[in-house]
């Protein structure tokens, strides 16, 4: 726990040579299949019956967002409960259906008035190339297909659906400000605790 609360503290998958870089990302793009789930399908009679989340990635993006990083989501599938899981982490920019990720990003572009400068992307599989190739910073979960790891600037460690989302979060947020007093903020604005050491 000591480690942990050392003012210091900062996550390790995170390339030093990107520290720079990632300090000014203002809007993360996530996958879904892949990337905040694991890729499992579970269908039913009615159609998608299953879509399994990860708690740390949940709150990886509130996280992110409490110190001014957008999160918006483009996937290729449809799914109620993917609209209800993004009512949950209070994600406004979501885009479903689209095949073709470009059409999705150029209108994020348009709807969020930012630069691609700025824009990271993670994805797992070739539908995510096209965006990736368009922002600053393209991430990879480890379980990535090797075409989109060749293409990305980070490999995380871990994998999709399993606190990749997470890692990204604590890197992006620890090269814009001390990630320490990021969590113990958090916890006084959200949780009504003093910091870490009174979770």
């Amino acid at each position: 726990m000591d480690n942990l609360l050392h003012p210091g503290a900062q996550p390790s998958s995170l390339p030093s040579a990107l520290r720079d870089l990632a300090a000014h990302i203002s809007l993360v793009i996530l996958d879904v299949d892949g990337v905040l789930t694991d890729g499992t399908l579970v269908y039913g009679e009615q159609g998608e019956v299953v879509k399994q989340f990860n708690a740390k990635d949940g709150l990886g993006i509130r996280l992110m967002q409490s110190v001014g990083i957008e999160v918006a989501v483009i996937t290729a599938r449809k799914s109620p409960i993917l609209a209800r899981r993004m009512t949950d982490l209070r994600i406004k920019r979501y885009y479903t259906g689209y095949d073709n990720k470009i059409n999705a990003y150029n209108a994020l572009l348009q709807d969020a008035n930012i630069s691609p400068d700025h824009i990271a992307y993670v994805g797992d599989d070739i539908l995510d190339l096209p965006v990736m190739r368009k922002v600053m910073l393209p991430i990879a979960v480890r379980d990535a297909h090797f075409v989109v790891k060749n293409e990305s600037k980070w490999v995380v460690d871990a994998t999709g659906g399993h606190g990749a989302v997470r890692e990204v979060a604590d890197g992006l947020i620890a090269a814009r400000t001390n990630l320490v007093d990021a969590y113990n903020e958090f916890l006084r604005t959200h949780v009504g605790c003093t910091g870490l050491e009174d979770a």
